[in-house]
């Protein structure tokens, strides 16, 4: 049963992504909040054809945490495909940093692309941190979020790895502060895997970590350390 269900979902997945992409990317005319209401629609369809076909649901812990009225940078777990469509539902218009070859993916990739994100070549170094850097400043100062995946790549459940400076420096630049997430969503929707387990996934949102006046690596640390220790208690397997 889990087979079909996750088959089922594999399918509906395809095809709400094709039919949203093509009014997203028709959609780059329109004003930014515009568009990322048009997008939106595409990632909360996918969740509740989720919740549908596989009984995934989730809860969030910490919605207090999030500063009203300013923007933040939110660095968080990366372990499955299902917090790249939640994030956009549970935070505020956000530009994400991602890989550019993301935005080369049929569909997936054109559709994000209307939301501006900061593509880099992860290869590039310095040259990396330095666009992170100047786009997203102007983002923030523009009042988009930030979502940075300071582990640079999907984790398994229990896998950490160390975290990416580029996160860092742009808190240390900007001053803007950063909201630590974890949750457990890999045990449900597990990385490069076809089987979805049904059950709940668990959001913590944590108390932001004001940037101001420190160094990257002090605000590495502090995220990295709140992030690995609330996803450690947040096991199920």
């Amino acid at each position: 049963m889990r087979f079909l269900r996750s088959l089922l979902f594999s399918i509906g997945m395809i095809l709400i992504t094709v039919i949203y992409a093509i009014p997203s990317c028709l959609s780059y005319v329109l004003p930014y909040r515009l568009r990322y209401r048009i997008v939106g629609v595409w990632h909360r369809a996918v969740l509740w054809w989720l919740q549908f076909t596989c009984g995934i649901r989730y809860q969030i812990e910490g919605l207090e945490n999030i500063p009203q009225g300013r923007a933040g940078i939110i660095f968080a777990k990366h372990e499955s495909t299902w917090e790249t469509l939640a994030l956009t539902k549970i935070f505020p218009p956000q530009a994400w940093v991602l890989k550019r070859e993301l935005l080369w993916v049929p569909f997936f990739g054109w559709a994000l692309a209307v939301l501006e994100p900061i593509a880099i070549d992860r290869n590039a170094g310095r040259k990396a941190i330095n666009q992170i850097i100047v786009q997203g400043i102007a983002r923030l100062d523009a009042g988009r979020w930030i979502v940075v995946f300071p582990e640079g790549t999907r984790t398994a459940p229990g896998e950490t790895k160390k975290f990416g400076v580029g996160g860092a420096f742009l808190a240390a630049k900007s001053g803007y502060p950063v909201i630590p997430v974890a949750h457990n969503a890999g045990e449900f929707w597990p990385k490069r895997g076809f089987l979805k387990k049904p059950g709940t996934i668990k959001v913590v949102i944590g108390k932001p970590i004001q940037t101001a006046g420190r160094k990257p690596a002090e605000i590495n640390a502090e995220a990295e350390q709140w992030i690995n220790t609330t996803r450690a208690s947040l096991n199920t397997i």
